[in-house]
């Protein structure tokens, strides 16, 4: 990915004038009219190089934005990393590489199950009563015995729930495999190679960082994480993810259709979904949070988009974000 241009505080159209470019422009600029004063950010990329960029609602470009959930998504990055260097493996158990929960059911999910959400826990985050369910996970005292004690509720590898107690616990067996905290291990293997300086990542009561979520990234530091998803983990020349990973991460593992309108299959803490634009079958690999936090990897585009928002647990959060990716790619 080339280096991204100087700053700028709004609106960025840094290519030579293009009606393209220019309808670009004109979507993002659209949305300061949006009824709900919770959109932050919206950043697009092609080619690695900002072509419309906008702010909202009193974020800046170098303020720092929580996106929730897509932080799911730089976990599933993080473990392929720890992948390429041997530290893990998708074949492995939990508990192999986290002793501290061996011999407990969450010991005895294989990773491949617990990436693609299917490790059989009793952790759905839709359902307020599951034992494994995101809020009690976060007020557990002890969340090492918290994960110890969730039982199993079905076979592993069979049936797909929405939790984030599944990359939580990836999260830990980084930690665990590479021996640094999970910040850490970002801040080395993936933050420094695309340039990214500031972050915050939200910590358990025990001091580690949350792989289900909290992260906090610039917008334009969400884009970079996109654009090099889109150049298949090379950035600068520099190979920071195997190939091999993404196109794992990204393949269609469980068919979610039926139960998500935003997705059409599920991956590696990534979701997939294909757009009909104009007859033309347009794929796009998500990373996706509460409130409408979006990073949107589109190849068939060349094209990247960064949606911040802060419409926490309002469903036009969701929506929002999607129309904004619709008109983007109506308008290019």
């Amino acid at each position: 990915m080339r280096r991204l241009p100087l700053p700028l505080l709004l609106l960025v159209a840094l290519h030579a004038p293009c009606a393209a470019g220019a309808s670009l422009a004109q979507v993002v600029q659209e949305f300061d009219h949006d009824s709900h004063a919770d959109l932050r950010a919206v950043v697009v990329l092609r080619d690695g190089a900002v072509v419309a960029e906008r702010y909202y609602n009193g974020q800046v470009q170098n303020g720092l934005h929580d996106m929730r959930s897509a932080g799911k998504s730089v976990t599933a990055l993080l473990v392929g990393a720890a992948v390429a260097r041997g530290q893990l493996a998708t074949t492995g158990t939990v508990g192999q590489y986290w002793p501290e929960v061996a011999g407990s059911p969450a010991g005895q999910v294989v990773l491949d199950d617990l990436l693609a959400m299917r490790s059989g826990l009793a952790a759905f985050d839709e359902d307020a009563a599951s034992p494994g369910n995101e809020d009690k996970l976060d007020e557990a005292p002890d969340p090492t015995a918290f994960v110890r004690g969730v039982p199993a509720a079905m076979a592993p590898g069979t049936v797909y729930r929405y939790n984030s107690l599944g990359s939580y616990i990836a999260g830990r067996m980084v930690e665990s495999a590479s021996g640094v905290d999970l910040d850490t291990f970002a801040g080395s293997v993936l933050f420094a190679p695309l340039g990214i300086t500031r972050w915050q990542w939200g910590r358990d009561v025990d001091g580690h960082a949350k792989g289900q979520g909290n992260l906090s990234l610039r917008p334009r530091d969400m884009a970079a994480i996109g654009q090099l998803v889109l150049d298949e983990g090379v950035t600068n020349g520099r190979r920071v993810i195997a190939a091999s990973w993404l196109k794992a991460a990204l393949a269609p593992r469980v068919a979610i259709g039926e139960t998500d309108r935003y997705a059409d299959h599920y991956g590696y803490f990534w979701y997939g979904k294909n757009y009909d634009v104009a007859g033309e079958n347009v794929k796009v690999s998500f990373a996706s949070g509460n409130g409408g936090n979006k990073i949107y990897v589109i190849p068939a585009r060349h094209m990247v988009v960064a949606v911040a928002s802060s419409a926490y647990g309002k469903p036009h959060g969701q929506r929002r974000s999607e129309d904004i990716l619709k008109a983007l790619l109506a308008a290019d």
